[in-house]
């Protein structure tokens, strides 16, 4: 690890590096309360892991290879690539640094995404809405389902996933399709929905905590996190179609080439996750859930590789791909790189000498 990592230990399949070569590709991923890791290949092609500490670490976006947004606990931070410069980016080939941040105060953001103006659009599930950043006020709604009939803070639904198309918002998920507040707890096992936002309409019935809803090549795929299942929504039935099953509750969802790639969480007896159709499967399988990362092939729907975290953390909240990186790092808030790590332009500054 390049920061002091406590207890965690992290484990992964045999394949999992020459797959991340194969494919050209890094990933980075979100653990509340406060890590966001970032995993890539060191020259030697071993596996190169990397954390910084951000507080309540959860929805990820990236924009291209150089930018990515953050989602936390009351703030959206947008992460820029710095010029390969200094000595603590020394063997990495993206250096993401936090140059924008927007203070939300706690809306629970959840996904976050990257509309066609390449701003930041996020579920504000304290809310219940899609809203979109400000630079007066905490945010600025952008769209509410049909059945949110409440304008004022207070979760109902749970609404929690977005899938983009073109830049806009195509589809949403929820926990339920409720309206009076926390009614959404009640739903989790078999109350959850898919919305078409142009339209207002349920596409999608009978999930259990749905997350992660993406377009990809075509087809609406997302996470149903209460069964321990990744797949497909056919529309034009209404129904989902689950490709794979991995132990724990998935939430999270990226594609590389033909593999997908999704988050695991572990969750305890008796709390918020617990009490799912997901128990019964684990039990069934003598398993118990796992926090990390699997990389799903989606053609046979077999798990081609796998990276596991041990330690005192229990969710993995989104993941992404970074196409074409190697190996990434950041800058962090805790640590004195964000001190000392300086970045200029050499002709703007013989520019300027020569213009005073």
């Amino acid at each position: 690890m390049s920061e002091e990592s406590g207890e965690l230990e992290i484990s992964y399949s045999s394949g999992l590096e020459s797959w991340l070569d194969r494919e050209r590709v890094s990933l980075a991923f979100a653990i509340p309360p406060a890590k966001l890791f970032f995993i890539g290949l060191q020259d030697d092609g071993r596996l190169s892991a990397f954390e910084r500490t951000f507080s309540k670490c959860m929805g990820l976006a990236a924009a291209g290879a150089d930018r990515i947004y953050l989602g936390t606990r009351w703030q959206i931070w947008r992460l820029e690539n710095a010029p390969p410069t200094g000595p603590a980016q020394e063997g990495f080939d993206r250096c993401y640094v936090p140059r924008r941040v927007w203070t939300t105060g706690y809306i629970n953001c959840h996904d976050v995404a990257v509309d066609a103006a390449g701003e930041p659009l996020f579920v504000n599930t304290r809310f219940g809405c899609l809203a979109s950043v400000d630079d007066r006020y905490s945010f600025v709604p952008r769209w509410w389902p049909p059945f949110q009939d409440r304008r004022v803070q207070g979760d109902c639904c749970h609404l929690n996933g977005v899938a983009m198309a073109d830049g806009k918002p195509a589809y949403v998920t929820s926990v339920s399709a409720t309206g009076a507040l926390d009614e959404w707890r009640r739903h989790r096992n078999g109350g959850g929905v898919v919305t078409r936002v142009e339209s207002g309409e349920i596409v999608c019935r009978g999930l259990s905590m749905p997350h992660s809803p993406r377009l990809y090549r075509g087809q609406l795929w997302l996470t149903n996190s209460g069964t321990g299942e990744v797949g497909r929504v056919d529309l034009d039935a209404g129904r989902f179609e689950p490709l794979a099953f991995a132990p724990g509750f998935l939430r999270g969802l990226t594609f590389v080439g033909g593999y997908a790639v999704v988050g695991s969480s572990k969750f305890r007896d008796g709390g918020l996750y617990s009490g799912m159709p997901l128990d019964e499967t684990l039990a069934q399988a003598n398993t118990g859930p796992k926090l990390g990362v699997f990389i799903v092939d989606l053609g046979t729907g077999a798990i081609a590789e796998w990276l596991l975290i041990e330690g005192p953390m229990y969710e993995l909240f989104d993941v992404i791909a970074l196409p074409g990186v190697r190996r990434p790092m950041a800058l962090g808030l805790v640590t004195d790189e964000i001190e000392q790590s300086i970045w200029f332009d050499s002709a703007r500054m013989a520019g300027a000498r020569a213009r005073a």
